[in-house]
């Protein structure tokens, strides 16, 4: 059966060397050091593109390493992303929010759960108009992708100072980790062809890609089980997020490997889309179709007390 509790069946199994993602990671910062380093000084705006596909991709690859892959060794893992690609992002945090946010009862939660894209219906309406309408921009794709790095990034990181501010060693150390490894990165592609300014634009290319997975994994619903997505696409996108469309599998097995996901969703289709309670989508074609330019729910949660 599939498990409930959020855990894997297999989770006590001695986990061996996952050396796919190993090469993966390695074929991510060379593929990054080729375009930085050779196709930016030859086709510009082909590089920029070429980036920002890279720094989505290392956010996958990070995504896999907070699961511990794929090595049994944590601190190996992390040190294999340390180089924050995507320029804005502490990887501690993004580990610690993340875990956080597995906690499935809390699932949409406007406070307990750290990746909720809704917001407490009493602070929305003490909004100014202007906010409201940035809010509801960012519930379609379109605007997802457009505004939504900005708009995640700048909460994100004023929550972060107000946390630091109150003497949270865990936030505070996380930003100090990730100081050097932003330095790095910066010095590096200071050094190369490509322009500081333009592989910007590839970080917030990247974390802009990045929002087509996140866009409808969760919807808010009575029962937490019947809040995470299938998207049973086999596209290039699919591999882009290493198969975490197929999301209510990773969250009810999240110690699963990337390429054990579509094995799992096979095997136990009816029972997962009977846990979800088929909130399904055939493909992101399907998505983007639907919810380029409408929006998929209202931006206060709808099932949160008005008061």
């Amino acid at each position: 059966m599939i498990p409930k509790s959020g855990v894997a069946k297999n989770d006590h199994v001695k986990k061996r060397t996952e050396w796919s993602t190993f090469a993966l990671i390695v074929a991510c910062y060379a593929i990054w050091i080729a375009v930085v380093f050779g196709l930016a000084a030859h086709a510009p705006v082909l590089a920029v593109l070429l980036a920002g596909l890279v720094v989505a991709f290392h956010a996958s690859l990070e995504h896999e390493v907070l699961h511990g892959h794929p090595f049994r060794s944590k601190a190996l893992n992390e040190a294999l992303v340390f180089l924050p690609l995507n320029l804005f992002i502490p990887y501690n945090r993004f580990r610690d929010l993340h875990l956080a946010h597995h906690q499935d009862s809390n699932l949409t939660d406007p406070y307990d759960d750290p990746e909720s894209n809704y917001l407490d219906p009493a602070v929305w309406s003490q909004m100014p108009s202007w906010k409201r309408a940035l809010f509801r921009l960012n519930n379609t794709l379109f605007g997802r992708m457009l505004v939504g790095p900005l708009i995640g990034q700048t909460m994100f990181t004023l929550a972060d100072w107000r946390t630091a501010m109150r003497g949270d060693r865990g936030v505070i150390l996380a930003w100090a980790l990730h100081i050097p490894g932003v330095a790095i990165v910066i010095a590096l592609v200071l050094a190369s062809p490509m322009p500081f300014w333009a592989y910007v634009i590839s970080a917030y290319m990247g974390l802009s890609i990045l929002k087509i997975r996140t866009f409808l994994e969760h919807r808010a619903h009575v029962k937490s089980r019947a809040r995470t997505v299938i998207i049973e696409d086999r596209g290039p996108l699919a591999f882009m997020f290493l198969n975490n469309n197929l999301h209510v599998v990773h969250h009810m097995n999240p110690n699963a490997a990337w390429y054990k996901l579509p094995t799992l969703y096979r095997a136990g289709r009816e029972r997962y889309l009977e846990s979800n309670e088929t909130y399904v989508f055939r493909s992101y074609a399907e998505v983007f179709r639907r919810y380029f330019f409408v929006a998929k729910d209202p931006v206060p949660h709808p099932l949160w007390p008005k008061d």
